[in-house]
């Protein structure tokens, strides 16, 4: 393991910088991509350090994959490392989302970025079925972590059980088996000595009620200040004031990421504010599914879209904008200051046993977390209609074979042997897969 004090801040501006250019394929992809760069790669962060973090951040409001990011900066560099890992993870996606939310706003065509991120989504997919493969080797000790991660890939891909309470159903079996059969933990229950020394050694892993205070003190000023100053300026029939407000609100309710939200966004949006229709919800998240950064970030293009047609008396394209941003800051200034006012806390109970064996069985869990996510989004890659069917209790989601895109069959078969067979790496996988994707658009 490399020791944290000798990385600079300089060479992991520019890790974070990669993994927000790289970063996309939703939660699944993005966490495989931190975990290949930063524990497999870079060795900066060892595997129980990184579950470790993962687990805190599902527990959390916002996108887990842009607070793990988040997490880990602060591991290395305090504040400074933690801005500029969060930060970096969402500007990428931030400024192509902005880009594609005023193209569709006046022309509502992207026929050659679709077929770049046609492309884009074959290799995406094979970096999750890696990382579904590489995380469930080193994470499952036994037959009964295997269990976890199957009922929590039943109660979400087949009943829609609410993702919050398949984690604090994995945890309450965690606390439960650390005294009855603690040895389906493996040796994941206590870190090494040698990690304990190397990672809280620097002062701003060490939490402290000053601190706390602080922290919540100026976190809340950031993030509200800005909402109660466009209330009083605009007054709150203003689109930017709600704007700020409605997402606020979202930031607080976003458990389990963007695909758990976005129901309730759509309605609210659609229905009782009229910024746009079903259909442009769907484009919107279409778009955010195949840019770099958090999938939550189709939320900007909501923003974006409900500025641009409301009455502002100022150009429709710059008052998109501003509502774009004003989303933006909304949603992720939350998850800044959960990231601050817990990782100390966190980072204290590594060392308590019964809490490692729940956050372990919530790694579990998250396992068949990301096999519901990597069948969710093979079928949407292979297959041009999904219907999602009811019966009672159960949900089903049900390919339309007629619609299978022997295009995308034959990418994602061709990524997944790059990836799994000839270990390709990151950049020359979506690279030529994106290739791949424009010349098939030409075909």
């Amino acid at each position: 393991m490399t020791d944290l004090r000798t990385v600079s801040f300089g060479e992991a501006f520019g890790i974070w910088a990669k993994i927000g250019f790289l970063s996309f394929g939703g939660p699944a992809g993005q966490i495989a991509l931190m975990h290949r760069i930063l524990v497999d790669e870079k060795k900066w962060l060892s595997e129980p350090q990184f579950l470790h973090a993962l687990n805190f951040c599902m527990l959390l409001p916002g996108p887990e994959a842009q607070q793990l990011a988040t997490y880990s900066g602060w591991l290395l560099h305090g504040l400074k490392g933690g801005l500029a890992a969060g930060l970096m993870f969402i500007l990428p996606g931030v400024a192509v989302m902005l880009g594609l939310s005023m193209l569709y706003a006046a022309y509502a065509d992207l026929g050659l970025v679709e077929a770049v991120f046609f492309g884009i989504k074959a290799a995406v997919f094979a970096i999750v079925i890696e990382a579904l493969i590489r995380i469930s080797k080193r994470v499952m000790k036994s037959g009964a972590l295997y269990a976890v991660a199957a009922a929590a890939f039943a109660a979400i891909f087949f009943f829609d059980v609410p993702f919050p309470l398949v984690v604090a159903a994995a945890a309450l079996f965690g606390l439960a088996a650390a005294r009855r059969a603690p040895w389906i933990f493996g040796d994941t229950l206590k870190a090494p000595e040698e990690e304990e020394r190397r990672v809280n050694g620097g002062d701003h892993t060490r939490a402290s009620p000053r601190r706390t205070f602080v922290t919540a003190l100026v976190g809340l000023a950031l993030w509200l200040g800005p909402v109660a100053a466009l209330i009083l300026f605009f007054g709150m029939g203003h689109v930017f004031a709600q704007e700020a407000v409605f997402f606020s609100k979202m930031a607080v309710i976003t458990f389990g990421g963007a695909y758990a939200v976005l129901a309730y966004v759509a309605q609210e949006a659609v229905q009782n504010y009229g910024w746009l229709n079903p259909g442009e919800m769907l484009d919107g998240l279409g778009l955010a599914e195949t840019t770099p950064g958090p999938l939550i970030l189709v939320l900007q293009f909501v923003g974006y879209l409900a500025a641009h047609r409301a009455e502002t008396g100022i150009n429709p394209a710059l008052a998109g904008a501003i509502g774009a941003l004003v989303t933006v800051w909304v949603t992720f200034a939350p998850c800044f200051l959960w990231i601050f006012l817990g990782a100390p806390y966190v980072e204290r109970l590594r060392k308590v046993a019964t809490l490692n064996a729940a956050f372990t069985a919530i790694t579990a869990a998250v396992v068949g977390v990301i096999l519901n996510l990597a069948i969710w989004f093979g079928l949407h890659v292979l297959f041009g209609e999904v219907e999602e069917v009811r019966t009672g209790i159960l949900r089903l989601w049900i390919p339309d074979t007629a619609t299978l895109d022997p295009w995308a069959l034959a990418l994602s078969v061709a990524a997944l042997v790059a990836v799994l067979r000839f270990h390709a790496g990151m950049l020359p996988a979506l690279g030529m897969a994106a290739a791949a994707g424009v010349a098939i658009s030409f075909l």
